[in-house]
């Protein structure tokens, strides 16, 4: 994988949002910076160009000069930060970038003959701040703009990316998605909950918010939840996953995230069995009748009516 440090633009006014503080603003649970902080964690080092504030991993901060002097300042500052041979850019408000997003345009910058590599929305306009760049010709043409308008303070990004050589990447409808206005963030906290991506954003937030760097396979603890479910009793679904977890937990004492997981897989396939095993059990009563099942003698039936109500 390419070797690359990457620069975070986080400290705009967002007059759009009324002032709102943009990149704490949050998405599916979790802070936009947060958001593009997670598509980037293979960075050598993170720098990130605005006020300080937590984050979910650790990361360098400074501010542009004078402060508010616009993004080719900002890239300026964040740039002296940065030691890799490539840097990634990229804005703060980016809910839908992901680490595929990331890799191509890594993959596309190292090409011959590039300078660097962008984004284009479905419009066909260039997202200079989705983006990465050989750091040797962003430094040469920084500096040379500088001693041209003698400050970088208030310069559109385009000066910059006029002079340089960069492939387009075209990023679809979701990379190059930003939330400049209140509308911006409605359609980007409705479509996180849309059905093919609310799981996996979920699950991410859940992680996030409980500090796990664990990959599972969910397939195989929803299909868990299922069985217990009808195996067994609707309430059995989530008490399951969560003694599977307890147990995977306990087996993988000391271990990594790899250990883990694989001790989530065996605990869920032991569990599984179990549920399908019950599940066979009462398929097999209810085909034998009540005396096979082991039901009072003379043929007399428990109280429907008391079953699982733990009452007298």
């Amino acid at each position: 994988m390419t070797a690359y440090d990457v620069i975070v633009l986080a400290g705009g006014a967002a007059k759009r949002l009324g002032g709102a503080d943009k990149p704490g603003v949050r998405v599916g649970g979790r802070a936009l910076l947060d958001r593009v902080l997670a598509a980037c964690d293979g960075a050598a080092r993170t720098v990130v160009v605005g006020d300080r504030r937590a984050t979910d991993r650790p990361v360098l901060w400074t501010r542009e000069v004078p402060q508010g002097g616009g993004p080719l300042a900002a890239l300026g500052a964040g740039l002296k930060l940065t030691t890799a041979e490539y840097v990634l850019v990229l804005s703060a408000d980016l809910p839908f970038l992901g680490p595929g997003t990331v890799d191509a345009l890594l993959a596309a910058a190292g090409e011959p003959g590039s300078e660097g590599a962008l984004c284009t929305d479905p419009d066909g306009r260039d997202q200079p701040l989705v983006a990465a760049y050989r750091a040797e010709p962003l430094r040469r043409e920084l500096a040379l703009i500088a001693t041209e308008y003698g400050s970088l303070a208030g310069l559109p990004l385009r000066i910059l990316t006029a002079e340089l050589e960069l492939a387009r990447i075209d990023a679809g409808p979701d990379a190059a998605f930003d939330c400049d206005t209140w509308d911006d963030i409605a359609a980007a906290r409705a479509r996180i909950r849309e059905h093919g991506a609310v799981l996996d954003e979920w699950i991410t937030s859940v992680k996030n918010e409980l500090g796990i760097e664990l990959d599972v396979d969910t397939g195989v603890l929803l299909d868990l939840a299922r069985d217990a479910a009808h195996g067994v009793a609707r309430p059995a679904a989530p008490l399951t996953t969560f003694l599977v977890g307890y147990a995977a937990a306990r087996a993988s004492a000391g271990a990594g995230p790899d250990e883990a997981a694989a001790a989530v897989a065996e605990a869920s396939r032991k569990a599984t069995a179990l549920a399908l095993s019950w599940e066979a059990e009462a398929a097999e009563s209810a085909g034998q009748g009540g005396d096979a099942a082991g039901g009072p003698a003379g043929g007399a039936k428990p109280d429907a009516g008391r079953e699982g109500t733990g009452t007298s």
